[in-house]
């Protein structure tokens, strides 16, 4: 790959800028375009915005920027938080320290623009690019994984997703915020609704999945199977709790969507096991009523104290083979199971050898 250094000033660089959302973000009179198909959304946070205007006006050097020379001019390779900061401010998007950019005196403002930056300009085909750009971004705001993948598979099918899922305020937000954790503008609700995809499709990894869809027409599909999933949810558990946020909806959704239940005693089931101590986890409620699996609800365990109580009860010998052992090579065991009543009490723990607890506990 060959690549050049040049000094380029930010005049240039805001002449012709253009935001068209979708459409893509363009400048340096229309030859550069800012947002290319594997770049991220705008994320800075207005501190970090105001650092790169508080760097040009204080005539301090700011961080080197990347070009790749395409056959219509120009693509931002990196730089592209720090290049929107700059063409927004000087559109008037933004104040710096309640101080637009008109408002600025005209020695002010051409100072601000006259400020050169520090451009290397690339010249490579596309997988050089690609690769260029991912050892570039490990530093400043790092790229997420689900970023990088949109570096990889670009294309009809990933604009289409993005629209979808990738925008603050979008159709995925929308509907499914309440269940959903994560920032739609760096990519998680793609990549959440993605794996819970690629597992209903039987697809090995999200990767697999984007690449045999990366050149469909639209994401239809994707976005119709998001909003199933979210509407079942809604359709079985009637009212909302916090603890409903996060959970792989999506992965339940697959195994349990044909099963009817009742909403009514799910919701009943909810409030007992909300008032159980023993359940530590009131989050895992929801995947333990579809699946039953206890791991869920990670149930309180015997303590120390009660264990070694019990076991100087026992005389320290196993309560079923009768064999004697150290308490380190003994376990505390329900003696009635949680799932048939029993709690976490002293009067209903026994001290079981490995092997006795194993044995009883795959009965």
């Amino acid at each position: 790959m060959k690549i050049e250094m040049y000094e380029i000033p930010i005049r240039k660089i805001v002449e012709g800028y253009e935001d068209n959302n979708e459409g893509g973000v363009v400048g340096y009179g229309g030859k550069l375009n800012i947002r290319p198909p594997y770049q991220r959304e705008f994320v800075y946070k207005d501190k970090q915005r105001d650092e790169v205007i508080n760097t040009i006006k204080n005539n301090f050097p700011l961080n080197v920027m990347y070009w790749a020379k395409t056959e219509e001019g120009f693509e931002l390779i990196d730089g592209q938080q720090r290049t929107l900061s700059i063409c927004q401010y000087i559109n008037g998007d933004f104040s710096f320290k309640n101080q637009y950019f008109h408002n600025l005196t005209n020695t002010e403002k051409n100072a601000i623009l006259d400020y050169k930056l520090m451009i290397y300009i690339c010249e490579g085909d596309d997988k050089e690019r690609l690769e260029w750009f991912k050892v570039i971004n490990i530093a400043g705001v790092k790229l997420t994984n689900q970023e990088l993948r949109n570096a990889i598979y670009c294309g009809t099918w990933l604009t289409d997703a993005k629209k979808y899922f990738s925008k603050t305020g979008g159709p995925a937000i929308a509907i499914g915020s309440k269940l959903m954790k994560g920032e739609a503008i760096r990519q998680e609700y793609l990549e959440t609704a993605l794996k819970w995809a690629a597992d209903k499709d039987g697809v090995d990894s999200i990767e697999d999945y984007m690449a045999i869809h990366q050149h469909d027409l639209n994401a239809t599909k994707l976005w119709r199977y998001y909003s199933s999933v979210i509407e079942w949810v809604n359709s079985i558990f009637h009212k909302y709790r916090k603890e409903m946020k996060g959970i792989e909806w999506g992965l339940l959704y697959n195994k349990y969507e044909d099963v009817d239940y009742d909403v009514d005693f799910l919701e009943s089931e909810v409030l007992r096991l909300m008032d159980d101590d023993d359940v530590q986890k009131n989050a895992g409620i929801y995947p333990y009523l579809l699946t039953k699996d206890e791991r869920y609800l990670n149930l309180r365990a015997f303590d120390d104290k009660t264990k070694r109580k019990v076991y100087e009860q026992q005389k320290h010998k196993c309560k079923i083979c009768g064999n004697e052992f150290e308490i380190d090579e003994m376990e505390a065991d329900h003696i009635t199971p949680w799932s048939e009543g029993g709690h976490t009490t002293i009067d209903n723990c026994q001290m079981l050898c490995k092997s006795c607890n194993r044995r009883k506990s795959n009965k």
